[in-house]
């Protein structure tokens, strides 16, 4: 039995990430800014030990190795050729060689770059920071290099749900943060580090919040540019890294950066400041699955069909790119305008071939897999799916006991399923073969893979290609006025008092 640590996402903790079917991006500005998600940029300084620069100053750097350190590698060999050559003496190989043993030392040292930007050996991604125009529009999913197997935790962000969250169990060691001296500190702060957008807080209105928790807030706002809406999600760092959650904001944006799917969400771009982290996505009007179930009690079997469906089709996308989701459940599918689904929150997706071993996700959803930690699969995804199917149809989740998350986890290895009387045979039959912990029997872990699923009588009549291009309607459309800003699906939230870009920050 795992021990809760206090690092689950407690059950039906609203996760707002709040996001839109818009299929534009902001037009970026011509301000650099800075970037704590690109792997190979400047080395970022602690948040709890931010001593900005007054606005309108930037340090001046004190040694070549320093000036070196802030710039991309083939511009620091450029900087090095520049200053050789006006040198009186010619630079001996033996010279030469200690400058870059020392250069890649500083490059090594461990600073907060090290946990924002942490990349284990057995993680090869790092997404490049890429010059653009001050009028580059980034595509809907940015590029990314190829990526490899990752065994450690992550998280959203894992808690990072910048706007949502809860604490989740962690198990994966983050390193250790050692404090920088405080030139040095000020000196890489003030370096503007370019994301593939450029974009930074001065491109957009803030106009409300959409949803809080634990790590920051989800904010509607609107380009100044393009005004067109989106939501930004505003991670604070310091809780980032105090909660040991910064692998997972990676393994968040860089889930999100890999992806590109009708029932995903976007990710536009990000930025940071001196204190926070922002992540540019769609504003979905619709709001949660979960206010709508909730305010029907239980959905028809038409309606339940509908959303499963697309939701299949999501998780057969993101299983082919090796990725598991861990965390479906109705806060995390939105609906935009038309009635169709976004999945949202991708704190806990993880790029993972053959199996993982981290206890993470919500207590209600999680397979007895993942409880009895033997390591698990993909097809965890796919029991998530069979009780997402049951709460819909029934109003609840299966193993739901009083809250208590060991209750929960004594039911879910128990394994019994009761189900009501008004439950569809076929939709029964369904779910008795994805709630089950023989994963010789689990549909979508079988030879055929989700084929069996999307095959099973309870979907005969869905016509799977249409679906994937929004050639059907939507059993319901929330009643909002699209392309207005129209944040009505979701709850008010008081306003945080504290401004966001002060203390001489890159988006300024």
């Amino acid at each position: 039995m795992p021990s809760l640590g206090g690092f689950l996402k407690k059950k039906r903790t609203r996760d707002s990430n709040t996001e839109t079917s818009n299929s534009t991006s902001p037009v970026a500005a011509s301000s650099p800014v800075k970037s704590l998600f690109d792997a190979g940029s400047t080395t970022l300084q602690s948040p709890s030990s931010a001593n900005p620069s007054p606005a309108g100053t930037t340090p001046t750097t004190t040694t070549k190795a320093k000036t070196t350190l802030q710039m991309s590698p083939a511009a620091a060999q450029q900087n090095a050729s520049t200053t050789n050559s006006t040198a009186a003496t010619t630079t001996t190989t033996t010279t030469t060689t200690q400058q870059q043993q020392q250069q890649q030392h500083q490059h090594n040292l461990p600073t907060i770059r090290n946990l924002i930007n942490h990349q284990p050996q057995h993680d090869g991604v790092a997404v490049a920071s890429s010059s653009s125009s001050p009028n580059h529009h980034p595509s809907p999913s940015p590029s990314m290099p190829a990526m490899k197997n990752e065994n450690s935790t992550n998280g959203h962000s894992a808690a990072a749900n910048g706007a949502s969250s809860q604490q989740h169990q962690q198990y994966q060691q983050q390193p250790q943060y050692q404090q920088q001296p405080q030139h040095q500190q000020q000196q890489q702060q003030s370096s503007a580090r370019v994301t593939k957008g450029k974009y930074s807080l001065g491109d957009f209105d803030l106009l409300r919040t959409l949803g809080t928790g634990s790590f920051g807030r989800v904010h509607l706002v609107q380009s100044k540019h393009n005004q067109r809406y989106y939501a930004v999600k505003v991670l604070k760092k310091a809780q980032v890294v105090k909660m040991k959650q910064v692998e997972h904001t990676n393994d968040e944006r860089r889930m999100l950066g890999y992806v590109k799917h009708p029932f995903l969400i976007t990710l536009w771009g990000t930025f940071q400041d001196c204190r926070n982290l922002y992540m540019v996505m769609d504003f979905v009007e619709g709001g949660e699955l979960f206010s709508l179930l909730r305010k029907s009690g239980r959905f028809p079997n038409p309606v339940a069909k509908f959303y499963a469906a697309e939701v299949t089709l999501a998780l057969e996308y993101l299983h082919s790119k090796n990725i598991i989701y861990r965390d479906l459940k109705p806060e995390n599918l939105l609906l935009d305008r038309h009635g169709h689904i976004k999945i949202t929150d991708f704190g806990f997706a993880k790029l993972v071939p053959d199996k993982t071993w981290t206890l993470c996700g919500t207590p209600d959803y999680l397979a007895p897999e993942v409880v009895s930690n033997r390591g698990y699969n993909k097809s965890v995804d796919w029991w998530s799916l069979g009780i997402l199917i049951y709460e819909m149809l029934c109003g609840y989740t299966p193993f739901w006991d009083s809250g208590s998350p060991m209750r929960i986890y004594e039911n879910i290895l128990k394994g019994k399923v009761k189900y009501p009387a008004y439950v569809n045979a076929d939709a029964q039959n369904l779910l008795e073969g994805l709630i089950t912990a023989d994963l010789t029997k689990r549909l979508g872990n079988l030879y055929a893979g989700p084929q069996d699923i999307k095959g099973h009588p309870w979907f005969a009549e869905v016509t799977w290609d249409r679906l994937a291009r929004k050639d059907i309607d939507a059993p319901y459309t929330p009643p909002v006025k699209g392309g207005m800003g129209d944040s009505s699906q979701f709850d008010k939230y008081p306003e945080d008092p504290d401004q966001y870009g002060n203390n001489n920050d890159a988006d300024e």
